[in-house]
């Protein structure tokens, strides 16, 4: 079992990692293939090696795709910056992945939006026929 202290300390580091790499992203990094692209988390791994970037791209899957080539190919230096402004001795390698937890929110939302209607009309049959 992981101490306290530890998973605390592995979650600020990873929201200085998120805020640092967002900030590099949004502003500094010149690549054309990255689009309009925002770091929604970073998960370190427990070794600190590693650390899982997710990212949210706005467009469609091809443009999605095209951003992470364009942060792929510019990992060596975000991982230099973020070592240098966080002054770690070794950052994490970094794994660029697209977060789609929100496309996912919203089709749960859409599903259960339409079952409350189908369950809404189904009552009003079973409430129509009774009367």
């Amino acid at each position: 079992m992981e101490k306290r202290g530890v998973q605390y300390h592995r979650a600020r580091m990873g929201e200085a990692l998120r805020e640092e790499i967002d900030t590099l992203v949004e502003g500094e990094l010149a690549d054309p293939r990255i689009g309009l692209v925002s770091v929604t988390e970073v998960l370190i791994a427990p070794n600190g090696r590693s650390a899982h970037v997710l990212v949210e791209v706005d467009g469609s899957d091809e443009e999605a795709q095209e951003s992470l080539e364009g942060l792929e190919a510019a990992r060596a230096f975000i991982r230099h910056e973020v070592a240098e402004r966080l002054r770690l001795r070794k950052a994490p390698e970094l794994i660029f992945r697209v977060d789609r937890s929100r496309q996912k929110e919203n089709r749960v939302e859409q599903l259960l939006q339409r079952t409350k209607k189908r369950t809404a009309s189904l009552q009003k049959k079973a409430g129509s026929k009774k009367a």
